[in-house]
């Protein structure tokens, strides 16, 4: 019984952490996709800013990535514990 039990948790662990993993994932390209557009719109409306919202942009994807990669390193050290 308590050996069932156990297998069950671990494999409870193992979904949540696949299913965590994969939600970062997720946000993290949804985040990165409205940064974009966003950027696109403020290019199309003032051009002559292009390559101030290009940099900022570039900034902004990266510490989204950043954050969702610390997220999915996370969630696969708690399925390998």
């Amino acid at each position: 019984m308590f050996l069932l039990a156990l297998l069950e948790a671990a494999g409870l662990a193992k979904f949540g952490a696949a299913l965590g993993a994969g939600i970062a994932a997720i946000g993290a390209g949804l985040g990165i996709g409205r940064i974009g557009s966003a950027a696109m719109e403020a290019i199309a409306r003032q051009p002559e800013s292009a390559g101030e919202v290009k940099m900022n942009m570039i900034i902004a994807a990266a510490l989204v990535e950043g954050v969702s990669l610390f997220a999915v390193i996370v969630c696969l050290l708690c399925l390998f514990m």
